[in-house]
């Protein structure tokens, strides 16, 4: 048998892609409740979150998005990691801000343990990536695209998106903006 390397490297992107998925799953959450919504795009839906961070770039004139979005182009596979905004009831928390959960929820506050989640979620998954050698990038225009076309159910607040590369030279290196 023989294999073409090429082939062989984009399986092996999408291999880490879902184990990147499987850790997250795992990765420790406050309480023990998951909120963690992970995605793996690429093909149409990985063109069409390229498309939509240029979008978001040019109709802001935040120029990261589009650079960004350019990276997502040269990217084999993106995986969107969300946090579903749901408070925990930790009780005499206060941590979001507020004095309660209730005073959270009336107020449409972001549960601090959501976000801590999710970034434990990141951090175990590109771990993973850089165990694997995959070129990756952390990209919170990603995640903002990603919501925007509807990738995660509604009550997902907060997104990243991790791109994943194999390549002579990373894409994610020299980056300006």
């Amino acid at each position: 048998m023989l294999k073409n390397g090429l082939d062989v490297e984009q399986k092996t992107v999408m291999r880490v892609a879902e184990l990147m998925a499987a850790v997250a799953r795992t990765a420790p959450k406050g309480c023990g409740i998951d909120n963690i919504e992970v995605r793996i795009v690429d093909g149409e839906e990985k063109d069409a979150l390229a498309e939509e961070m240029r979008k978001i770039g040019q109709e802001t004139d935040v120029d990261f998005f589009i650079r960004d979005g350019n990276n997502v182009d040269d990217s084999v596979v993106v995986v969107l990691f969300g946090a579903r905004i749901s408070p925990i009831y930790c009780p005499n928390c206060g941590y979001c801000g507020y004095e309660d959960c209730e005073e959270n929820l009336e107020n449409d506050g972001i549960c601090s343990f959501n976000i801590t989640d999710l970034g434990i979620a990141l951090g175990s998954a590109v771990s993973i990536a850089a165990d694997h050698r995959i070129d990756n990038r952390i990209l919170f225009s990603a995640g903002k695209a990603s919501l925007n076309l509807k990738y995660f159910p509604s009550d997902v607040g907060v997104a990243y998106g991790v791109a994943l590369s194999v390549s002579a030279k990373s894409p994610y290196f020299d980056r300006e903006n």
